[in-house]
């Protein structure tokens, strides 16, 4: 027999018990705790967060919503659950955009979490192109205007065969590329209103993800 669709619901926002299941999951994280609480994880996290990204997929695209467990095959913490849910929307090679919700409530954003040898190459030559790389600082800036933080992997020190007085050496240095803004556990994000505002950074995301994709081809 095939698998019926799952139903997905209108979005109404988190509610309070998705926050509260991730508080008691941070202090027991063992399989029994999970097993006596995927009810809540099922209803108060995983549902809202399919009925999310539905709304968000028609402008976005589909969203991968990552699984709950850890690999923990080559990790010394050997905790089995992740303490938040995350979602992807792919719109290149490790580029797009993301959300999730843990202890700390909804953090948002998009970007490159991580840039392969060849695309990490694309991506330094643009940046040091007079064009292209002045339109990503201004691209940074603007974001940054807008209540966005930038983030990423960063090296300590310059990257090799680059000058260390070049204008956009803090760019030069970084391994990933990403934007991003907490919401925290603001009122609004146990409503539908924090759909507004998820979509709202996305859109201001949106800029900065084409760039990359853009401009970081290898």
């Amino acid at each position: 027999m095939s698998k019926k669709p799952d139903i997905v619901l209108p979005f109404d926002g988190f509610p309070v018990a998705a926050l509260d299941f991730y508080d008691d999951l941070e202090v027991d994280n063992t399989k029994s705790f999970w097993e006596a609480h995927k009810d809540v994880y099922n209803e108060s996290v995983l549902a809202p967060m399919k009925a999310l990204t539905a709304a968000l997929a028609g402008e976005f695209g589909v969203a991968k919503i990552f699984r709950p467990y850890r690999d923990v095959r080559f990790a010394k913490d050997k905790t089995p659950y992740k303490t938040h849910q995350g979602v992807f929307v792919a719109v290149a090679p490790e580029t797009g955009y993301y959300v999730e919700i843990s202890p700390r409530g909804i953090r948002t954003g998009g970007g490159c979490y991580w840039f392969e040898p060849p695309r990490l190459a694309a991506f330094r030559d643009a940046i040091v192109h007079d064009l292209y790389g002045a339109e990503l600082a201004k691209l940074l800036k603007a974001v940054e205007r807008k209540g966005m933080e930038i983030g990423g992997e960063r090296l300590k020190t310059n990257p090799r065969g680059y000058d260390a007085d070049h204008p956009r050496i803090d760019l030069l240095r970084h391994k990933s590329l990403t934007v991003g803004r907490v919401i925290g556990f603001e009122p609004v994000i146990h409503t539908a209103a924090v759909l507004d505002d998820i979509r709202k950074d996305w859109r201001t995301v949106r800029p900065v993800t084409e760039w990359i994709t853009h401009h970081a081809q290898g």
